[in-house]
């Protein structure tokens, strides 16, 4: 009994007044309790109490409210949708098409809803098959005339086989749409990840690439013991190797259909330059007067952070336009902390094509040099722009 319950007031009033209904409209079309009490007690009662459990159990099992009204089915072939002459065919003239009662509508609305709400197929097949028998008993048992096959066949399909097919389609496009939402938060969730991984490699690899920085200035330093030394070494290479574990997690968590984010994080190129400048790395900062560009942050960083893991020791020259910024080391004075192949140029080279610019990696003179240019804004971007590498040059180690 409490799979019979309704969830709510509102489904109880529907389900009441659906009731009232439709217990009226199986009344009008049985005997007159007035003329004939007899022939309503034995035609009109029953059939009423059916209607009246169809209504109990439609709005959890349609398809057993359908089965339960089949004796109100469109059995009657005097009134249709649509009367035809088909002289033509055989001699009969006002063949009903699509036979109409007063209890159709009902009908067709438990037929949609089992089309809307039963998962499974085959129950519903059933069905149709046990409804169809009756269709065929009823013609056959008024003579097997031709235009009552007509009259049935149609009355089964518009009465049964369309609303079930139209609640079957709702209820895939609802499927479909819900996938699609499913689908759009997962990727959403992808997104968020990707960024989270992005600023994981941007923050925490540049801040371990100025710590390899620190112990590389104290390995090279003069007056410190020989233990000092190797300790200052061992720190260099401790930081090397979890920025390649760091690598590794952000493969992890990447997904290459993801495009990087266009925002910086909250520092300003000045701030930037300080902190590795603080960190023992020489540097030259050249800011040209006027609107300093959305990616310079991005740009600087990972240069800096190249550097610092292969050319430590190098000076770098960072010079920043409106539309152009640009990090140039010198040769490296001692050996890379870091092995190549890493993910920082690449997702740079996607920020900078995002934005209509263009990026050159390679190497320049006896050093490597960064170059990216960006457009103004209102400025067309250009088709097809990204990063290439400097012509001639070969690709990047850095990345």
């Amino acid at each position: 009994m409490r799979r019979l319950r309704r969830e709510s007031r509102r489904q109880v009033v529907y389900d009441l007044l659906l009731w009232a209904v439709l217990g009226i409209f199986v009344a009008a079309m049985g005997p007159d309790p007035f003329k004939d009490p007899a022939g309503f007690a034995m035609v009109t009662v029953p059939r009423i109490g059916l209607a009246s459990v169809a209504v109990l159990v439609g709005r959890r099992w349609p398809l057993a409210a359908l089965v339960l009204l089949l004796p109100l089915g469109p059995w009657r072939f005097s009134e249709g949708f649509a009367t035809v002459d088909l002289s033509w065919l055989l001699p009969r003239r006002d063949v009903k098409i699509l036979p109409l009662l007063a209890t159709s509508p009902f009908i067709m609305w438990y037929a949609y809803l089992t089309g809307r709400r039963l998962a499974a197929i085959w129950p519903a097949l059933v069905a149709f098959f046990l409804i169809s028998v009756v269709g065929v008993g009823v013609v056959l048992a008024r003579g097997g005339d031709l235009a009552l096959w007509v009259s049935m066949v149609t009355g089964l399909l518009g009465t049964y086989v369309v609303p079930y097919l139209l609640g079957l389609l709702r209820r895939r496009l609802l499927q479909q749409r819900t996938q699609a939402r499913l689908s759009a938060e997962a990727q959403a969730r992808l997104r968020e990840r990707a960024r989270i991984a992005r600023d994981m490699h941007d923050s925490l690899g540049h801040d371990l690439a100025l710590i390899a920085v620190r112990a590389a200035g104290l390995e090279l330093a003069a007056g410190l013991d020989q233990a000092h030394v190797r300790a200052a070494g061992e720190l260099r290479l401790a930081a090397a190797d979890a920025t390649e574990r760091l690598r590794q997690i952000i493969g992890l968590l990447r997904e290459d259909s993801e495009v990087a984010p266009l925002s910086p994080v909250d520092e300003d190129v000045a701030e930037l330059v300080r902190r590795a400048r603080d960190s023992g790395m020489p540097i030259t900062l050249d800011l040209v007067p006027g609107p300093v560009p959305g990616l310079a942050h991005a740009v600087v960083q990972e240069g800096l952070t190249n550097v610092a893991k292969h050319a430590p020791g190098a000076a770098v020259a960072v010079r920043v336009a409106p539309d152009r910024v640009t990090v140039r080391n010198t040769r490296p004075r001692a050996r890379p902390t870091a092995l190549p192949g890493g993910l920082g140029l690449a997702g740079l080279r996607e920020r900078v094509r995002l934005a209509g610019g263009t990026l050159s990696a390679g190497p320049a003179g006896d050093g490597f040099e960064l170059d990216v240019t960006i457009p103004h804004e209102g400025d067309e971007v250009p088709r097809g722009s990204g990063g290439n590498p400097r012509p001639g040059g070969r690709r990047s180690e850095h990345e």
